[in-house]
């Protein structure tokens, strides 16, 4: 795939249209909602805790406490945006609340890999979530495969959700050892292992060793499991890039992209994410304002002859698990 860079022009009349119908404005009213359920979901979780005492109803809150928060990496994600709050000052301070102390992600780990994710999406070279570190995602990267990623590439498919519940362990790990190359390094150390220190003390406290183990592996993995299945659909399964590809913005974003259909349910769900297409296209929309926007860019995408892809819940898993089949296959030989 390589088109030439020279139709920025298309991008910016899409621009114009989204603007015009007022779909960049902040959405204060909604965020102050949200951030009072996702809260309540929280404090919730670790009240319920506290209240089953040693029991192993126990991994039931520990269910309910990962959905509580990959919600709040998701909330992270938005204030990353600046879709919540105009100004960074306020974005900066509120995601490291959220994402060091409330859920042992660093704040400035995640920012720095997932803006290099947006500038170049799915993009061998350049992205860092299609980096061959376990998984590969182009028949190219299995060919040229080291590691664990030669290891496990040629049954990747098989193993793809067994792998996603170590996702949430790995997250604390990668923040851990970026502390010291982020921008405010003590301070985001500072955040990060007390949260690691209250969350084992608390946990502790309240379980036995046996209970308290059981429910550290379920909260966690599927914490894991659920930002996964978050992220998964968005670009597994589409278009990857290299250095001989050379795309306009527009085409970089929507190409490499893929919406997820099912209704508000799915919304909440993804966070807003299913709407993949657009969030790429515009990263600091309001996570509401991106249902309104859809329809806009479907049309204009059609009008410009750019292929725009959606998918049911189940079928993009399908999609995205036939890639990684087909991407390993240089590893089964």
């Amino acid at each position: 795939m390589t088109l030439l860079a020279d139709r920025t022009s298309d991008f910016t009349t899409l621009s114009k249209r989204i603007r015009a119908a007022g779909l960049l404005d902040r959405r204060p009213g909604y965020y102050a909602l949200r951030f009072t359920l996702v809260g309540a979901l929280y404090a919730g979780g670790w009240a319920a805790l506290a209240l089953t005492g040693s029991s192993w109803w126990a991994l039931l809150v520990a269910a309910v406490l990962a959905v509580a928060y990959a919600q709040v990496a998701l909330v992270a994600h938005d204030l990353a945006h600046r879709q919540v709050f105009r100004g960074r000052p306020a974005s900066e301070v509120f995601g490291l609340l959220l994402g060091n102390l409330g859920i042992g992600m660093s704040y400035g780990w995640w920012m720095n890999k997932h803006t290099r994710h947006h500038a170049n999406p799915n993009h061998e070279e350049h992205d860092p979530d299609v980096a061959p570190d376990i998984l590969v995602w182009s028949t190219r990267q299995a060919r040229e495969a080291k590691g664990l990623a030669r290891l496990v590439g040629g049954w990747q498919a098989v193993l793809f959700f067994p792998l996603l519940l170590l996702e949430g362990f790995n997250l604390h790990v990668s923040s851990a050892r970026a502390i010291g190359r982020v921008k405010r390094s003590k301070l985001e150390g500072f955040l990060l292992y007390g949260h690691f220190a209250a969350y084992l003390v608390a946990v502790f406290a309240l379980l036995s060793p046996g209970v308290a183990l059981a429910f550290i592996a379920v909260h966690q993995g599927l914490f894991g499991l659920y930002l996964g299945l978050t992220f998964a659909p968005n670009h597994k399964g589409m278009p990857t890039l290299t250095g001989d590809d050379e795309l306009d913005f527009l085409r970089k974003q929507v190409l490499t992209s893929r919406n997820v259909r099912g209704g508000v349910w799915v919304d909440v769900l993804l966070g807003g994410l299913n709407y993949q297409i657009e969030h790429h296209l515009f990263p600091n929309m309001p996570t509401p304002n991106l249902r309104k926007a859809q329809p806009i860019v479907q049309r204009y995408c059609a009008e410009i002859g750019v292929p725009y892809l959606s998918a049911t819940f189940v079928d993009s898993y399908s999609q995205a698990l036939r890639h990684l089949h087909a991407a390993g296959a240089p590893l089964r030989g």
